[in-house]
């Protein structure tokens, strides 16, 4: 199975029937734009842990759309273009990113993610919020990115978290510049046998609250 491909058709398919049609098309834009790592590594860790990857599929494009939803917020949050740019497009894009976070929570609610998803979330409102007035806001611009890899082994994991995975997700992280690399640049066999050690044992979904 070309993994990444069928990521982006699941994440498609799940924003197909959007209105308006400028709307839909803002969101899919939005979609292929980006990496598909979140979703891809969703499927690397179910096959890893020795399920069927095609049964997962849904739930990796879930993973991938909260994702891209909640990237798209956070730049909204950051360039706050109701007041440097184009309100219109502006009020557009973050209604995307509420359809897309909400889609995202749909494909994975009746799962064992439900939670983590639901953690995700909850941790990049209060990074966000803490970050306006932080001395050191920088810290907080890869959170979202080390929670959402979290939720994507743990996902993959059918809702347990896999103990060991921090190192795994710091490396990830490391190589994020903005933007995520193309997944085959860093889900290789190596990456894949290194899943298949940690799904072996299980922990606690994400929660930060704890």
């Amino acid at each position: 199975m070309d993994e990444a491909a069928a990521v982006r058709r699941a994440a498609l398919e799940a924003v197909g029937d959007v209105t308006p049609p400028r709307l839909r098309d803002d969101i899919e834009a939005f979609v292929a734009d980006g990496s598909l790592l979140p979703g891809v590594l969703t499927l690397a860790t179910a096959t890893a842990a020795g399920a069927d990857a095609t049964e997962y599929v849904d739930r990796a494009a879930g993973v991938q759309l909260i994702y891209d939803g909640l990237r798209l917020t956070r730049t909204l949050a950051h360039e706050d273009p109701w007041t440097t740019g184009d309100r219109r497009s502006a009020d557009m894009d973050i209604l995307a990113a509420d359809v897309l976070v909400a889609r995202g929570f749909y494909l994975l609610a009746h799962t064992g993610a439900a939670t983590a998803a639901v953690g995700v979330v909850r941790a990049f409102g209060r990074d966000q919020t803490d970050r306006r007035d932080a001395p050191d806001p920088d810290r907080f611009d890869r959170q979202l990115e080390t929670d959402v890899l979290d939720l994507a082994i743990t996902t993959g994991a059918a809702g347990d978290r896999p103990a060991g995975v921090t190192d795994i997700v710091s490396e990830l992280v490391a190589a994020w510049d903005g933007r995520f690399p193309d997944p085959e640049q860093v889900v290789d066999d190596a990456f894949r046998e290194r899943l298949v050690a940690v799904t072996g044992s299980a922990g606690r979904p994400l929660n930060r609250n704890d």
